[in-house]
């Protein structure tokens, strides 16, 4: 856990119009600051800095908060991550990192500066390279877009860093995954670079800091791609290609596509598609697709037609079921078999790339239409085969009204009443984390983004409110005939705001009840504080199952509320440590307690404050809330 006394020297030491104006264009206004809103769409600025505060506002949208929740808001971090990024920008160490399970490797901040060394050199070897500027160009790639993406050439040289870094032979190049050291018969320890003969795609991380490469063989050679191995700084499977990059594209259109190559997400985006990144030659993790959701409401895996693609988007949708919410969409679009979307979009263009896009199917039908393919619906026995190949994967899936629509589906397919596959399917048992992908962070859902904007090259996902279109629902792969790329028809997806505050305290004190133990404020709503002061008397040990159980009886509305919340909910806080719950727990509190300060402040401005205790009221609970 991180002190608070930390925290507050931050907040102290840094200037908000300094981090604000990172990512928004400010103008001086008076005492503060101006600009249009990073959060909605507006023509006539409405946002403003208070340099004196030390907060942000909108007078359009009501965003509103201090350097810390800009960055959760606008850059889609976690608390802890937020607070880490603020640490770094000023040169300080946070002293608890938690998520982390201790403290950062202290040889991250010399990797990422060998990281960067290499980027540089291998973007100026580039340039002296006919051959892979050849290549690239036979590839369709302008020079602007590899400038935008960073690409370089590695040299066919066993040693050709040595030029880029003071010293060759420091264990760092090794741990930053640049070069590879070997002992050779003689006993004798050699060394050499990792990377030759390449073309080289750095890999940044959301500060954008380089903390990795994929590279590319020119012509023919194995492997076609190399990776950076693992690292302190680097992790195939939490990280995605181009998502730096993409990260205004994917904000203001509410929606990223997943692709396979790195070729692929470069050349969306130089023909208009800029809202797309790349896996790490890998498959798809849980990681992957939480740390997405996060940020967007739309996801829409884009993988090529043929057995392969095919076998991509399955391992992509279990990777998916577990992350899964009724307020997200998760879609899977499927190119003809002879194309990727690098020659999809270089031979159709963005507007041939948005039609196909039109076609993608929503993880529901991917699910039912693969089991279907797999089983004979026209027999007791496919059919019984088709519920247990469905029982592991619906046991995954947490969000409630998907997972009932699909055990109609299902009970459609298999003949039998919804009541009975619901039995047989037996209770939900995901927490949003797989073995292999344990979770980092707890972040808040919902944050802020841009409306699209109208002009934009982007693939948008539909507004709340548009209708989908449709097409006629066939059988839902009761043949076993249908193909996967066949269209069907698109639930309307639920326009998602920010996060409830109160509902965030609820779920998570209800995963770890003995966060709920703690002062009560005449701040904190009455419904709230009942709810605290309930499971604060349950055992400090108990599971979300047994609180639920416990108080079924007697707060029969409570509990289906929570069970709602944790459904939509699960994937963002339920692998969350007890370190990690505190400390969302206590910013959502302290957040409900600004918004009482504030209630209370415009009732008095309202009032116009005539009398001296009102106005001395007014001062008393602005101390309060700059304290706060």
């Amino acid at each position: 856990m991180i002190p608070q006394s930390f925290i507050q020297d931050l907040l102290a030491r840094v200037d908000i119009v300094d981090v604000v104006g990172r990512y928004v264009q400010l103008k001086k206004a008076g005492a503060n600051f101006l600009g249009l809103c990073p959060f909605h769409g507006e023509k006539s600025p409405s946002f403003t800095v208070s340099p004196t505060k030390q907060f942000y506002h909108c007078f359009g949208c009501g965003a509103h908060g201090s350097a810390i929740g800009f960055l959760m808001e606008y850059g889609g971090l976690g608390y802890v991550d937020a607070i880490g990024e603020l640490a770094q920008s000023i040169g300080v160490t946070v002293p608890q990192e938690a998520g982390a399970g201790g403290h950062a490797d202290k040889r991250a901040p010399a990797l990422l500066e060998l990281l960067a060394q290499a980027a540089k050199f291998y973007r100026q070897r580039l340039k002296d390279a006919p051959q892979a500027i050849d290549y690239l160009k036979r590839r369709g790639l302008a020079g602007e877009t590899a400038a935008r993406f960073g690409i370089g050439y590695a040299p066919d040289q066993w040693r050709g860093l040595e030029a880029a870094v003071a010293d060759y032979e420091i264990d760092e190049m090794v741990a930053a995954g640049l070069v590879i050291e070997s002992t050779g018969d003689d006993g004798r320890r050699k060394r050499y670079d990792r990377f030759r003969d390449r073309i080289m795609f750095p890999i940044r991380n959301p500060r954008g800091q380089v903390i990795g490469f994929g590279g590319r063989v020119l012509d023919r050679g194995e492997p076609k791609y190399l990776n950076s191995p693992e690292t302190p700084v680097f992790s195939k499977g939490r990280e995605l290609y181009g998502l730096y990059e993409a990260r205004d594209a994917i904000r203001a259109v509410d929606c990223v596509i997943v692709v396979e190559g790195y070729m692929d997400a470069v050349m969306l985006a130089q023909h208009g598609v800029a809202n797309a990144v790349a896996t790490l030659g890998t498959a798809t993790t849980a990681d992957h697709v939480r740390k997405l959701l996060r940020l967007v409401d739309r996801v829409v895996f884009a993988f090529d037609g043929d057995a392969a693609g095919r076998k991509a988007a399955w391992r992509a949708l279990e990777a998916s079921l577990p992350q899964a919410s009724d307020t997200k969409r998760i879609d899977f679009l499927f190119l003809p078999p002879e194309h990727d979307p690098d020659s999809f979009v270089r031979e159709r263009g963005a507007e041939g790339f948005r039609e196909a896009l039109a076609g993608a199917l929503p993880l529901s039908e991917l699910l039912l239409r693969g089991l279907g393919e797999r089983v004979d619906l026209a027999t007791p026995e496919g059919r019984a085969r088709l519920l247990a190949e469905a029982r592991p994967l619906l046991q995954g899936l947490a969000a409630q009204a998907l997972r009932m629509q699909l055990i109609h589906r299902l009970a459609e397919l298999a003949e039998l009443g919804a009541a009975e596959v619901e039995r047989y399917l037996g209770p939900a048992t995901a927490v949003g984390r797989d073995a292999g992908t344990p979770h980092r962070r707890g972040e808040p859902e919902g944050g802020g983004r841009a409306a699209p904007d109208a002009g934009s090259d982007a693939i948008a996902a539909p507004s709340a409110g548009r209708e989908w279109r449709d097409a006629p629902r066939g059988d839902g792969g009761r043949s076993g005939r249908r193909g996967w790329g066949e269209r069907n028809r698109f639930v309307p997806r639920v326009p998602v705001g920010k996060p409830d505050l109160e509902a965030r305290v609820r779920l998570l004190t209800a995963l770890h009840p003995v966060l709920a133990a703690g002062e009560r404020g005449d701040w904190l709503p009455g419904p709230l504080a009942a709810w605290l002061d309930t499971i604060a008397a349950l055992p400090p040990g108990s599971s979300l199952a047994s609180v639920c159980e416990a108080l079924r009886q007697d707060a029969p509305d409570a509990v289906a509320r929570l069970e709602r919340e944790a459904a939509s909910d699960a994937s963002a806080v339920a692998a969350l440590s007890i370190d990690e719950a505190r400390t969302e727990v206590e910013a959502a509190l302290a957040q409900l307690r600004d918004r009482h300060l504030s209630r209370l402040i415009d009732e008095l401005v309202a009032g116009g404050m005539t009398s001296p205790e009102e106005r001395q009221r007014y001062q008393s609970l602005m101390a309060m809330r700059r304290r706060s």
